[in-house]
């Protein structure tokens, strides 16, 4: 796996122009920074103009807090009450939406506060506090010392894939009446923040004095959908893709007319053919589904992937392809000369979307700065 350094960095300095210099910039790099490497991704944009790091669990943020780095950490998934303690501890930020925890801070009794960025349920109907319960956790945090409202969020449901705008407005319309009542309370939370990627690219009045970068962070868009709003606004942004997925050639044989390749024989050649093993497999996160559709490039050229997808092999068709030989680069995603294969193809291919096919890369498979 090659990160590049100049696609992060550039991509987060596109986010930034995009969203002003009012508005901070939390990079996302949880599930592993969507297969990127987290600490590899951390230590590129730390000092790099990233205002906070968003990560899903505690053992990432202890992961990240335990390789040095120094930027405000924030824990956007669940975090359980026997973690409470060593999260506030270490000075990490985390969201808030159950009684329960609040509960359980109070009980701690810590020499710190606990910093909660309170999400309220505007519409996506996965965690958050619903309005009508907003009175009730701000009474709470009012008279607990040891909860600071830190930050006010929420995420849009349907942003990314529509161009009908709608029903984001109104949830915004939403979110903008709970921060009215947290901020008529005399509550003053830090960070305001709804927009991810598809958010603060396409709507300012989503961007509030912070952002979520996700996916674009990565230079991959967050649809189809969010390229074509952004284009009728006859608008443009150029987002790099930072990852690039390299094997290699473990072994080159011919076969004849009619023999079969793989599990199942579901690929026969039809003339004598060259084929070339390469060891990657669904245990790397290259999905079962590209068995017999997908392709990869080698010496410049496509070659098709035949056979079906192993746990650790796949199969290229080099009949076409002269002077293919053992360790020669084999690209399943990025640029070889002329050519490329992107994340969106293997995302069709597999009929899912870019976030999965990055995010489900082996985390054991290094990860290489270039």
């Amino acid at each position: 796996m090659q990160v590049s350094r100049t696609a992060l960095v550039g991509n987060l300095k596109t986010l930034k122009k995009v969203v002003g210099k009012k508005t901070k910039v939390a990079c996302v790099i949880k599930a592993n920074a969507y297969g990127h490497g987290i600490l590899e991704v951390a230590k590129i944009l730390e000092g790099k103009g990233a205002d906070l790091f968003a990560v899903d669990n505690i053992k990432e943020a202890v992961l990240l807090k335990n390789s040095g780095i120094v930027t405000p950490i924030l824990i956007l998934g669940y975090l359980e009450l026997a973690d409470l303690k060593e999260a506030i501890l270490s000075d990490f930020s985390f969201v808030g939406y159950n009684k329960e925890t609040l509960g359980k801070i109070i009980s701690l009794s810590l020499p710190k506060p606990a910093k909660i960025h309170l999400k309220l349920e505007t519409g996506l109907n996965r965690q958050g506090v619903a309005q009508k319960e907003i009175p009730s956790f701000i009474s709470t945090i009012k008279k607990a010392p040891g909860l600071l409202l830190e930050g006010i969020s929420t995420h849009f449901a349907n942003i990314e894939d529509t161009l009908d705008p709608s029903f984001a407005k109104s949830q915004l319309v939403r979110f903008k009446e709970g921060i009215a009542l947290v901020r008529k309370s005399g509550l003053k939370p830090k960070y305001l923040h709804a927009a991810a990627s598809a958010g603060a690219i396409l709507y300012q009045d989503a961007r509030f004095n912070m952002v979520r970068a996700g996916i674009a962070l990565y230079g991959l868009w967050p649809s189809r959908e969010t390229k074509i709003a952004l284009n009728m606004r006859k608008k443009s942004l150029i987002l790099k893709p930072a990852l690039a997925w390299k094997s290699l050639v473990s072994q080159v044989r011919e076969i004849k007319t009619g023999e079969s390749v793989g599990y199942g024989r579901t690929w026969s050649a039809p003339r004598k053919s060259k084929i070339a093993v390469i060891p990657v497999g669904y245990s790397d996160g290259y999905d079962r589904k590209l068995s017999n559709s997908a392709r990869v490039i080698i010496k410049g050229r496509f070659a098709p992937v035949i056979g079906r997808v192993a746990m650790n092999m796949i199969v290229a068709d080099v009949t076409e392809i002269a002077n293919v030989n053992v360790e020669d680069e084999v690209t399943l995603i990025g640029r070889s000369g002329v050519r490329e294969i992107t994340v969106d193809e293997l995302a069709q291919k597999t009929d899912t979307i870019n976030y999965e096919v990055v995010s489900r890369i082996n985390p054991l498979l290094p990860r290489v700065i270039v």
